[in-house]
């Protein structure tokens, strides 16, 4: 009997992915579709979590077979993100776009991911003393005990590494190992390997035209086929939306949101801030942020849907550049450096708010300014090399609280909400390196303000 209601539901999903398709048909415009995505996964996932019980076979069965589509979707993006980060990069050299001011480009892109995270780490700590939370308030279950264990077992084996040690992890030393995403740091690897690509070709343009040319022509052959590769992937996306939202809402543990309802509304008035903030500093360089918002609506609803910074990459430089007028070159600076660095939400937010909820249970005031400052300067130093896949904010979360001397485990108490609050946190970092770019592109005189404030091309792109 479970047999057949699992066959049900599969059949019910492929009705509705079906039923996307036939919106797409009708020219139905690909945010429409992806936000059309949304609102139909949340309820049909609230049903089958509501007919068969969260934890149920059939359910669990189900959403096994769900996931063909919505965690094959994510892997099929983080199959490319390593090809279009390299290859595009190489590309920005090859067709000049960034001309010499590679270090000037690099400078400011890290410096407003850093800087907006320090202001996220702001913001994480004023939401916690507005909520008044404190960690020796939340119930310490089985779960949480053995999250909070395996939490300061990672710790201990980061212990062992110095922050120059951690920096050092930046630079590729086997960059075929690196292409396989092995390590935390692998993309900004892959990013710093393309840069000693691209300034060799520089090179060789002067001293060899004709050589630096062929060059130059097999780069633009790879990047085309690449991009036509990331075109494909990007039409499944309202399928991938579907599958994944429908997954988080069946299996989501509502009990237990209720219990830490609190916490959950605090993580995400503080995410509605930094976006705020992201919006108010477009704002000030002259751009509608009204129109950044219409138009990265696709990118941040898969984010926040399939809750990896890396797997949104390609969708990312995508909107970057077809809808925003940033260059190839500074999307892709802007992406791949916001897969490692100043996360806001994973680097920013959340370290900033355990560090705040947990002071207390060692006798620490919160409101002191000493510690307080550090707690910014440590959140803000520590995004650097924080992985854009699911972990990141707990990476951050031990890096943070190992700096200030703070109990590891007490952050596994929330265990539970991980799954509710990183979706948000992911779609803040992923708004946060698209707002880097942005503004990045418009302090350099590189943005076309005409692409920018035009209706969105990403509908006609990507139904071709």
């Amino acid at each position: 009997m479970d047999t057949l209601f699992i066959v049900l539901n599969i059949i019910l999903l492929l009705l509705l992915c079906f039923g996307l398709y036939t919106m797409q048909k009708k020219g139905v415009s690909f945010s429409k579709r992806v936000f059309s995505a949304l609102g139909i996964g949340i309820v049909f996932g609230l049903g089958l979590q509501f007919i068969y019980g969260s934890g149920s076979e059939v359910l669990s069965g189900s959403i096994d077979w769900f996931n063909i589509v919505g965690s094959g979707y994510v892997k099929f993006l983080q199959m490319i993100v390593m090809p279009l980060v390299f290859i595009s990069i190489i590309a920005a050299f090859t067709r000049l776009t960034l001309k010499s001011n590679i270090g000037k480009i690099s400078a400011l892109i890290i410096g407003i991911l850093i800087g907006t995270t320090a202001v996220a780490a702001a913001v994480g700590i004023g939401t916690t003393l507005v909520f008044d939370l404190e960690a020796i308030e939340i119930e310490q279950g089985e779960a949480e005990t053995v999250r909070g264990e395996q939490m300061e077992q990672r710790a201990g084996d980061l212990a062992s590494k110095t922050f120059p040690q951690q920096m050092l992890d930046f630079i590729p030393s086997n960059v075929f190992l690196d292409f396989t995403g092995a390590r935390s740091t692998s993309t900004i690897a892959v990013v710093i390997f393309a840069a000693f690509i691209g300034i060799a070709y520089l090179g060789v343009r002067r001293k060899n035209p004709e050589q630096a040319e062929s060059f130059s022509k097999i780069v633009d052959t790879f990047y085309t086929i690449i991009m036509r590769v990331v075109t494909l992937i990007l039409r499944l996306t309202p399928y991938g939306v579907l599958a994944l939202m429908t997954r988080v809402t069946a299996t989501s543990d509502y009990g237990a949101i209720a219990k830490l309802g609190q916490f959950v509304a605090a993580s995400y008035v503080a995410l509605a801030i930094v976006f705020g903030i992201h919006l108010i500093l477009l704002a000030v360089a002259g751009l509608n942020p009204l129109t950044y918002v219409r138009k990265a609506i696709p990118v941040l609803s898969f984010a926040f849907t399939s809750r990896t910074s890396a797997g949104a990459l390609p969708l990312n430089i995508k909107t970057q550049t077809k809808e925003f007028g940033v260059s190839d070159g500074i999307a892709n600076f802007a992406g791949s450096f916001g897969l490692s660095i100043g996360q806001n939400g994973c680097a920013g937010v959340y370290p900033a708010m355990l560090a705040v909820m947990i002071a207390p249970t060692v006798g620490i005031n919160p409101l002191d300014p000493s510690f307080l400052f550090m707690l910014i300067v440590i959140v803000a130093i520590s995004s650097f090399g924080v992985a854009g896949v699911g972990g990141g904010a707990t990476f951050a979360a031990i890096l943070v609280l190992s700096a200030m001397d703070l109990p590891i485990a007490l952050a596994g108490l929330l265990i539970s909400v991980e799954p509710l609050i990183d979706m948000g946190r992911t779609a803040v970092n992923v708004s946060g390196s698209m707002t880097a770019g942005v503004l990045t592109s418009k302090v350099t005189n590189d943005l076309d303000t005409s692409v920018f404030n035009s209706k969105a091309s990403t509908d006609m792109e990507l139904d071709v």
